[in-house]
């Protein structure tokens, strides 16, 4: 079990408001990043959880409706408000919750339920984003903050982003975890650690810290430092969409060929 996410959570809203009514394995904490108000989002281990599928950290059933809920509440608020407070989704996420019980439930409906809620809030004006502190894997990262107008991660080797776990890409793509990570090598989509990722230009900025697992004093100004500066460089953006994720690393390619097939189509 990883408590990054609950870790970080608290470590950022040491004065903030724990907000009621939300069920275990979703934290939410009403602070501020400097003089804006922001509410923080975590999803956490929850030994108790009543889907055993969801124990880990994995955004589930519950997780999907109740970040959506998170969410929802604060566009609602703020909807005649000129200051639209900001998002934080505070990323530690290993999957979306396997189970036959989340497939008769609707896991695919509680999840995109989130995705949306980010999407809307972004859209609505609301500054949404991403702080990945350990792992953003597979659904459990699309439904909690992929939606972001800013990704910011961890520069540690605690932080991986993939869309499937080492051991289920091995057994897919009907290669030994060992080979999948010699491919990785040379293959940035298919790497897991950080460095690869921000290649693949999705990551606004990586932050180096002393230690990701306990933050010390100096790990939490840096982080809040660059919250800011995200905050400023999204109120620069004109555009709320995440077409600007196109005109980074890699993707510029990705930009050229749409823009190359435009023309020919």
């Amino acid at each position: 079990m990883s408590n990054r996410g609950l870790t970080w959570l608290n470590a950022l809203t040491a004065n903030g408001t724990a907000a009621d009514g939300f069920t275990p394995s979703v934290k939410v904490v009403d602070g501020t990043i400097g003089d804006q108000k922001a509410r923080f989002i975590a999803v956490v281990t929850d030994e108790n959880n009543a889907f055993p599928r969801a124990r880990n950290g994995e955004v589930g059933l519950l997780e999907g409706w109740n970040l959506a809920k998170a969410i929802s509440d604060i566009v609602a608020q703020d909807k005649e408000s000129n200051t639209k407070t900001a998002i934080v989704a505070v990323i530690d996420v290993p999957s979306q919750a396997y189970g036959r019980r989340e497939e008769a439930y609707g896991i695919h409906q509680a999840l995109a339920a989130a995705a949306n809620a980010y999407a809307t809030a972004r859209n609505a004006g609301h500054p949404v984003i991403g702080l990945i502190v350990g792992k953003a894997m597979s659904g459990g990262f699309l439904a909690h903050g992929y939606q972001a107008n800013r990704l910011i991660a961890l520069d540690d080797e605690g932080c991986m982003v993939h869309a499937m776990g080492k051991a289920s890409a091995a057994r897919i793509t009907l290669r030994s975890v060992a080979e999948l990570e010699k491919l990785a090598a040379t293959i940035p989509p298919m790497a897991y650690d950080i460095q690869n990722y921000s290649t693949l230009g999705l990551l606004w900025k990586k932050v180096s810290v002393t230690d990701a697992q306990a933050p010390a004093a100096q790990d939490i100004d840096a982080i809040n430092t660059v919250l800011a500066q995200a905050l400023e460089d999204i109120a620069q953006d004109s555009k709320r969409d995440l077409s600007g994720r196109l005109n980074n690393g890699n993707r510029r390619a990705s930009l050229e060929v749409r823009q190359q097939m435009a023309k020919a189509w």
